[in-house]
């Protein structure tokens, strides 16, 4: 699709009229005629209609809840009260709800007489005055977890700014409206609530924050919920818990034209001998796969990344990892296998507030040049909604374990109209993926593995060629970094555990199988110094394989007082291998695999289950004994004697299975139909 056919009118042709001001704003911001999302989505907003919205990533969803928001508040016959708030903004991550904030703050800005609220606590002047300086100052709020606020801040701050609306992620407003707030926020005349990335809002991790909130906002609002992702059983299920009535459902695709295959015989809406192929990531955006050898993957990346700067004068690439570990090891030893000039920036969840907002506005703000290209690292939190500009390419190294992010992660890049490529690096049978993805209109083509001298080698059959000989030298490479300091090591370590053990739980599991994974070509392409020891690696081919020539007595920590901690604990440690049965049992109990510990844990859940219903029926045969006669009395009190019997043994049973001296298909025989 062509930028010109992203577009869905001009502005004015809005059946409400938009404020001057807030049509200025917009026209600096280089929007000179809506989205097929904002035209759609604006005049229902604005018109007294709950919206359910999906469209894909970067087509305009946060105009599309900005302008309806600054348009109901200032239009209000009566002003706000300081301590009340008009709108609220919920978010899942606070780089999000950082970004939002600065939309509103640029709009607000800008309106005439901008400036800090003259009015009084309690009522804003008379409804005749609040009418005409109702244009005065809406102003926005921001609720995230910070290292410069705290909860009680936030309310100092409300109440100083008498702002209109907050954004903020769930727990960080739950705590303003039900916490720290509860005596002093009022939320009677809130006019719209707005949820943001709702499909991840929707999830277990948000739900009773989320119903907690919206339990205590007034029922006569507006609610809108935008996602690029979310599927009719996301929205329809939930649409009860969030309080929306009569929705408007908005579906903004986007298609692309193909040509049609010549037996098909399938007649053609885009016209004689084209087929409409429809989308769920931007029009503007090249997807490619690039099937290769685990342990080629770390080779392929720093090669997609120098053919990119060189061939197409790339300047911003976002590479996506599946744990925070990952990135935290990745951006210290990639420097040294990336472009000379290339500049480095990390993202993740585990990093401190001020970090993340440093490392973002880093990467954002850096120049656009090829020579020295700028590469932000990061996990999922980087994955949705934020609006990055200039982002050319994003590098998927390790597919998202919830496949929803996919489409988020990709739509980083091709934002509004513009263009930019994609790629995912996948080994050996996750290359099944491209099916998976296809189911979910997200298209997506082969790209060939790129060689030493930048030539495409076109040739999918990984068995039938060699190792890449820079497989050899980028762990030579590696292995110098790691070599420098004992706590790189760990970091290795972890990062390389913290992999497996988020594959493991990949939520497409019966195609990311641990056991398929060549876990020893993961090792090469993290630069392990020696493989760890765990269970996953106990029957990896080694073939290939050689640990690295260190003396593990005298290899040192970079950090002085770490080292003499380590030199001063050294011959404690060694007193301490005598092991006990105890800790033997607590080592085999830690090295079980991920897999195994997952299924050890269903089963134990399966167990609590049967016993919490076993004793449910003991209770209610209990209460029933002054209703039934002696006889039958004494007849429950021996079927409960046997119940009890039973799950004792069951229990005995069951500590058998895990001391290894009963099989577990004896006790699943035993107890299987309880």
């Amino acid at each position: 699709m062509s930028q010109s056919t992203a577009f869905a009118g001009l502005w004015s042709s809005l059946p409400t009229s938009l404020t001057p001001w807030i049509l200025d704003v917009i026209q600096s911001m280089g929007h000179t005629k809506m989205t097929p999302v904002q035209a759609s989505t604006i005049p229902l907003f604005m018109q007294h209609k709950d919206v359910v919205v999906e469209a894909v990533t970067g087509s305009g969803k946060t105009l599309a809840f900005v302008i309806p928001i600054l348009e109901r508040l200032i239009r209000r016959e009566t002003r706000l009260r300081r301590n009340e708030i008009g709108a609220l903004v919920i978010t899942p991550t606070r780089e999000l709800a950082s970004q939002i904030h600065a939309v509103f703050s640029l709009f607000l800005s800008a309106q005439p007489g901008h400036g800090p609220p003259a009015a009084s606590d309690g009522e804003r002047d008379s409804p005749g005055l609040a009418q005409a300086e109702s244009l005065d100052h809406p102003s926005p709020l921001l609720l995230v977890s910070s290292d410069q606020s705290s909860p009680s801040q936030d309310i100092q701050r409300f109440l100083s700014t008498g702002a209109d609306i907050v954004i903020g992620t769930p727990g960080r407003v739950e705590e303003f409206l039900l916490g720290k707030g509860k005596t002093v926020v009022s939320v009677r005349e809130l006019e719209v609530l707005v949820l943001d990335e709702a499909d991840r809002l929707l999830d277990l991790g948000f739900q009773n924050q989320l119903t907690r909130i919206i339990t205590h906002l007034p029922k006569q609002r507006r609610t809108g919920l935008f996602s690029a992702t979310m599927t009719d059983a996301d929205a329809l299920s939930e649409l009860v818990r969030v309080g929306l009535r009569n929705p408007a459902r908005i579906l903004v695709k986007v298609q692309s034209k193909k040509l049609k295959c010549s037996q098909s015989g399938t007649e053609s809406k885009g016209g004689k001998g084209e087929l409409i192929e429809e989308r769920r990531i931007p029009a503007g955006l090249q997807n490619f796969y690039i099937s290769c050898k685990a342990s080629e993957k770390l080779v392929q990346l720093a090669r997609i990344i120098r053919h990119e700067a060189s061939s197409h004068n790339a300047s911003h690439f976002i590479v996506y990892f599946a744990t925070c570990a990952c990135v935290d090891y990745f951006y210290r030893v990639l420097p040294s296998l990336l472009m000379p000039n290339a500049k480095l920036h990390s993202l993740h969840g585990h990093l401190p507030p001020s970090a993340r907002t440093r490392a973002l506005s880093t990467f954002s703000s850096s120049p656009t040049t090829s020579s020295s290209p700028s590469i932000l690292l990061a996990t999922d939190v980087a994955a949705r909604g934020l609006d990055i500009p200039h982002v050319d390419v994003v590098l998927q190294f390790d597919p998202p374990s919830d496949p929803k992010a996919f489409s988020h992660r990709c739509g980083r890049t091709a934002r509004a109209g513009r263009s930019g490529k994609a790629y995912v690096l996948l080994v050996g049978r996750e290359s099944e993926y491209i099916d998976f993805l296809s189911i979910r209109k997200i298209p997506i083509r082969q790209h060939p593995c790129i060689q030493q001298d930048g030539k495409l080698l076109d040739q999918s059959d990984d068995e039938a060629r060699g190792d890449d000989p820079d497989v050899d030298s980028f762990l030579e490479k590696i292995r110098e970094t790691v070599a420098t300091d004992r706590a790189l090591n760990e970091k290795a370590a972890k990062a390389f555990v913290s992999f497996v053990r988020a594959y493991s739980k990949h939520e497409a599991s019966y195609i990311f199988r641990i056991k398929d994974l060549d876990l020893v070509g993961v090792a090469k392409s993290f630069g392990l110094l020696r493989l760890p020891r765990m269970p996953e690696l106990k029957d990896a081919n080694r073939e290939g394989w050689k640990d690295a020539d260190i003396d593990w007595d005298t290899f040192a920590y970079a950090d002085k007082a770490q080292e003499a901690k380590r030199l001063q604990e050294g011959p404690a440690k060694k007193a301490e291998n005598k092991e006990t049965p105890e800790v033997r049992a607590a080592k085999r109990k830690r090295n079980t695999a991920w897999s195994q510990q997952a299924d050890s844990q269903q089963e134990k859940e399966k167990r609590k289950e049967k016993k919490d219903r076993k004793r449910k029926w003991l209770k209610s045969q209990k209460d029933s004994n002054d209703a039934t006669t002696k006889e039958s009395s004494g007849d429950a009190e021996v079927d409960a004697e046997d119940d009890w019997d039973e799950l004792a043994r069951e229990e005995r049973l069951a500590k058998k299975v895990r001391k290894g001296t009963a099989a577990q298909r004896d006790f699943d025989q035993e107890f299987a139909d309880l």
